[in-house]
């Protein structure tokens, strides 16, 4: 893939500015809802510094934790199954649907198996896949993958989902939200009666009573795991937690930050299979551990998928979602996906400013710029970024390095800019200025105005 893929990638969105601009409103709208519902819980940072100290804590004991979850799970009688990988767990899922003869499976939103490419994995094997979350259906529906952790179809604006449904489901071409909320309703909820089988993802799992807690806003988990006679949990083993008291920490800070809610609409615990079903949760690693070994990036592995540094990172709102290639987007996307493909993902850890933004909103305090700053490195020292970055970056560091060409560049720089700031700015050679004007040179530079002042008394 090409070093600079992102950047490729997010200049296609860029050439709808109308779509990127109300893009940008939309996702910051979210990131003020959450510091809102920050502020109105006086304990917020307290609550945060418990939750990262969990996390570090359970990561720490990793093995400890999923082996007691999986003893709780198995006394509540629900079947535990282990994979490796992706391909593994796709072909856990298969055997389980073969096995009771299923040929419709509706899930609730999961971007775990979106990062397994379930869908398609089963669709090439017979088996209907429907997804049930509003958002996952509008993308699914369009043949695209979800562009965000927490709102799957954010980059999509009313009157095209009233378009697709009309293509689609026969609904007359209505933007109305409401209309449209209902139009799925009923289109989904014939699917959901007659399923198969039902998915639903993971948001914690506790290792004290086997409990799988899974947060929705839409009750569509819910029905559909209680319809159908097989519920299917895909579940990262980065999501086991301790103790059900943990649980109280993570769920006052994961809706607020996600969405500005003070909780999510539906928290529902699945502790044992109903009489007459079955409970299968699938427990996956699929590069997990691999992380949680480098030193430098098993902090990320705390991160509980609420998407807020996506809602405040500047780079993430200009740029969208799929414009990163790989399933969780923004900045902790671009700290994971390196872990698994360096070579295909080098340009994302140079995707953001480094601003902070991310660690400061951050429920569980991952240290998100830290990292994506190391993985920067990384990508240099192993000859992943383009040959065009590296000299520039050689001879910035040479110029940085010597206050006499520092100043000597300043000079160059005012007097071009001075010059050709049509040709400097231009887009083609600098996507940056598309959307904002490079200030006027000045004269001369501070420590020159300092130098003559200083003269002059």
């Amino acid at each position: 893939m090409n070093p600079d893929s992102h950047a490729a990638a997010a200049a296609s969105f860029l050439r709808d500015a109308e779509r990127t601009g109300w893009h940008d409103r939309a996702i910051w709208f979210v990131r003020q809802k959450r510091d809102i519902a920050a502020r109105s819980v006086p304990e917020w940072e307290e609550l945060r510094g418990l939750a990262s100290a969990i996390k570090r804590h359970t990561m720490s004991h990793l093995a400890l934790y999923l082996e007691a979850f999986e003893r709780s799970a198995r006394r509540n009688g629900v079947t535990v199954h282990w994979a490796r990988d992706a391909a593994e767990h796709n072909d856990l899922v298969l055997g389980i649907l073969r096995a009771r003869g299923a040929r419709r499976l509706v899930k609730s939103k999961s971007m775990l198996t979106e990062e397994c490419r379930l869908n398609p994995f089963l669709a090439g094997n017979g088996i209907e896949v429907v997804e049930t979350d509003l958002g996952e259906r509008i993308v699914q529906l369009a043949g695209e993958e979800p562009s965000h952790i927490v709102m799957p179809a954010i980059h999509r604006k009313k009157a095209e989902v009233a378009a697709l449904f009309h293509r689609t489901l026969g609904t007359r071409e209505d933007p109305d939200p409401a209309y449209l909320a209902e139009a799925a309703r009923q289109h989904l909820r014939g699917l959901m009666a007659s399923a198969d089988a039902a998915m639903t993802g993971v948001n914690f799992a506790v290792a004290e009573t086997g409990a799988m807690v899974v947060c929705t806003n839409e009750g569509n988990a819910d029905l559909g795991a209680h319809l159908a006679p097989v519920h299917i949990a895909s579940m990262g083993l980065d999501k086991v937690i301790p103790r059900t008291e943990h649980l109280g920490v993570f769920l006052r800070l994961l809706a607020r930050s996600a969405t500005g809610q003070p909780v999510t609409a539906y928290t529902s615990h699945f502790v044992r299979p109903r009489p007459g079903a079955e409970l299968h949760v699938v427990i996956v690693d699929n590069g997990r551990t691999a992380q949680l070994a480098r030193d430098d990036f098993r902090e990320s592995l705390h991160c509980i998928r609420c998407g807020a540094c996506l809602n405040t990172c500047p780079v993430y709102r200009r740029s969208g979602g799929h414009s990163y290639g790989v399933t969780v987007a923004g900045p902790i996307g671009a700290i994971l996906a390196p872990g698994f493909d360096l070579a295909a993902h080098a340009s994302l850890p140079f995707a953001s400013t480094l601003c902070g933004s991310c660690a400061d909103v951050c429920p569980v305090r991952i240290d998100i710029p830290r990292q994506l700053y190391r993985w920067r490195q990384i990508a240099v020292a192993s000859g992943q970024v383009s040959w065009s970055k590296r000299v520039s970056m050689r001879l910035l560091g040479a110029t940085l390095a010597s206050a006499s060409r520092y100043e000597r560049a300043g000079r160059l720089l005012r007097r071009l800019l001075r010059r050709v700031p049509r040709l400097i700015g231009h887009p083609a050679l600098d996507p940056w200025s598309r959307s904002r004007e490079l200030p006027v040179a000045p004269e001369e530079s501070f420590r020159e105005w300092y130098r003559r002042e200083r003269r002059t008394r």
